[in-house]
């Protein structure tokens, strides 16, 4: 009872988290009507900033193009920012002052709203002035306010202006169509026929073409313009072109592309090459007659007073109803959360209790993805692996409790018939008890590396080894047992590869393979060592004709106390402890090791060795040996 207090006392400040979250819900829904409430008024406090940013960029900037300098702008500038409720100032591109409409308001922002300059319109705030596409070389973006060198004189005007009146009239008396003339900012008149095409009515076409007639102050305008834009394209080598008054241009000459690119490919970069010289030949042409750039800032004035807003009886009913609606929404979430919450650890709590009561089958019901869900799997697989360590544990002390039985039982035995006089004390009997207890001490030897390896106390005595001398110590100290047993030990190294190992220990791992090889292989058949290295590792082979592995039993032969064998008979395997050293013993050389075999024709055990080993000396880093 007292393991579920904590339990319970956590499912309470669970429970008290969501209830908190009710508080949070109708702090939330009395925020979103408040957001309601003032929304429509922000949209047209946003609105109506935008349109005066807007109104005052584009009043500036039309000064900046009629004007060669910002002398005189203060008159324009003061009477705007009393309209608009806003502070404008303009300074120059190093900070200094050219207008201000409060200069006693204090110091200016650090950043700038926009930059004013005629020649390079800011299309954010100016969206309609950069056509889709863009393909102008940047003319697009020059005020077409600005008329510089195209500004017509007053007799010209009136010339025109004639033309224009008589082309209206012809107009408004043959085809009735309804036509205007609108002057343009050069003082070029235009006719304008809302919803009329006069392409397509072929009416008074005399007086339109008097009136597209170039004038002198054009053509020597143009005439400096095609000579900028040509000395351009000379630089670029490209062929001259002809400019228009609506700054579109025609060639002179065709141009030829070479061989290796399509003409099609060739004409693109041409008119790219032109637009771009277009666009800087304008704006040399019409830098003299329009103001340096200038720096905008716009802010609000010192004092101005906020707007309020005020919340009516409808909209203090509204904030009730939703609260209330929040708080029973909330209220039915806490409780199917709770009801959710508490049965799968009710289920959980259970099985633990199960467990510790000695079932160890007991398993939770996985439902959901959860984090519930997440712990119950978890559980699960504790279970599951506790279960299979108990089993491994108990198959191990009846391996031990084998393996340790036989040889002291043989010594106990023969001890008693000595000291019955069963049997004579001679040297042969000595012997058999030396065997015996060598066994004996093999299998304790066996398991204290394996203990120290567990723990992380397996130290390595580093240096540098050479594996061709490694390799044929080892052949040469089974080579006895090998010939005692028919079978050829064979050492193959092409080469002498190094790796930073104890060579005790290495030594011991390819020693067990080895004899674990010589012992499964029957007579005349063979073992092959074999060693060679890659740029980063070191790679080791034991090859052998011997009886091989099955495919069912090759997952476990680096378990202890696992023999093929199941008798355990001396005779065909040792004390099933061999291969799972080699197995620790090669980890801890930060390597690996593989097994492939096919019965009846050979196993193929692979170690995988780096060059260098890092950490303290130990097995594994910081003193770990898995």
């Amino acid at each position: 009872m007292s393991r579920e207090v904590p339990l319970r006392r956590s499912l309470l400040l669970r429970l008290l988290a969501l209830a908190v979250l009710i508080a949070v819900g109708s702090i939330a829904a009395t925020a979103w009507l408040a957001v309601r409430t003032t929304t429509g008024a922000i949209r047209q406090e946003q609105g109506q900033a935008l349109a005066d940013d807007t109104r005052i960029y584009d009043t500036l900037l039309a000064y900046g193009a009629t004007h060669p300098t910002w002398d005189g702008v203060d008159t324009v500038v003061r009477p705007l920012a009393q309209d608009v409720g806003r502070r404008i100032a303009l300074t120059t591109d190093t900070g200094a002052p050219i207008a201000d409409s409060a200069p006693g308001a204090g110091p200016l922002p650090t950043t700038s709203s926009a930059t004013v300059d005629a020649l390079a319109v800011d299309t954010a705030l100016m969206p309609g002035t950069t056509p889709p596409g863009g393909g102008d070389g940047g003319t697009s973006r020059i005020d077409p306010r600005t008329a510089g060198p195209y500004l017509l004189p007053p007799e010209e005007r009136a010339a025109l202006r004639s033309r224009a009146v008589q082309a209206v009239q012809c107009l408004r008396g043959r085809g009735q169509i309804e036509a205007t003339a609108v002057d343009g900012p050069t003082g070029r008149p235009r006719i304008e026929t809302p919803g009329t095409d006069l392409a397509d009515t072929g009416l008074c076409i005399q007086p339109r073409e008097d009136l597209a007639t170039r004038t002198p102050t054009e053509g020597r305008a143009l005439a400096q313009l095609n000579a900028l834009v040509n000395t351009c394209l000379a630089r670029r080598r490209l062929p001259a072109v002809q400019v228009d008054l609506n700054w579109t241009w025609t060639r002179r000459s065709a141009a030829s592309a070479p061989d290796s690119r399509s003409a099609a490919s060739v004409d693109q970069e041409h008119n790219r090459a032109i637009s771009a010289c277009v666009g800087t030949s304008r704006r040399e042409q019409l830098l003299p007659y329009v103001a340096p750039a200038a720096t905008l800032f716009v802010t609000d004035p010192g004092g101005r007073p906020s707007t309020t807003f005020d919340l009516s009886r409808a909209n203090q009913t509204r904030i009730v109803a939703v609260a209330g609606l929040v708080l029973l929404v909330t209220i039915g979430f806490t409780v199917l959360a709770g009801i959710r919450l508490t049965r799968p650890l009710h289920a959980l709590t259970g099985a633990a209790q199960r467990m510790r009561d000695g079932d160890g089958a007991a398993r939770v019901r996985v439902t959901g993805r959860d984090e519930i869900a997440r712990l119950a799997e978890v559980f699960n697989d504790m279970a599951e692996r506790r279960e299979r360590l108990e089993q491994l544990r108990r198959a191990m002390v009846s391996d031990i409790a084998h393996e340790m039985r036989t040889p002291v039982s043989n010594i106990r035995g023969w001890l008693e018939a000595v000291e019955d006089g069963v049997a004579a004390p001679d040297r042969r009997l000595l012997s058999s008890l030396l065997e015996e207890a060598t066994l004996l001490q093999h299998v304790i030897t066996d398991l204290q590396d394996l203990a120290q390896a567990d723990a992380g106390a397996l130290r390595l005595h580093r240096e540098q080894v050479y594996l061709a001398d490694l390799l044929a110590q080892v052949a040469e100290a089974y080579r006895v047992q090998a010939d005692r047993a028919g079978v050829a030990i064979l050492l193959r190294t092409d080469a002498d590869p190094q790796v930073d190992a104890d060579p005790v220990r290495l030594r011991q791992a390819v020693g067990n393979l080895v004899g674990n090889a010589v012992r499964h292989t029957p007579p005349g058949g063979r073992v092959t060592i074999s060693a060679d290295a890659t740029d980063t590792e070191v790679v080791i082979t034991v090859t052998d004709t011997g009886s091989g592995i099955s495919a069912e039993d090759l997952p476990r032969v680096f378990d202890r106390f696992w023999r093929a064998d199941k008798s355990r008979s001396r005779q065909t395997g040792g004390s099933g402890l061999g291969l799972a050293i080699v197995r620790k013993l090669v980890e801890a050389h930060r390597g690996t090791i593989g097994v492939t075999s096919t019965p009846n024709q050979g196993s193929t055990f692979t170690l995988h060795l780096p060059h260098l080993l890092g950490g303290d000396g130990r097995g594994a880093p910081d003193g770990g040996a898995d």
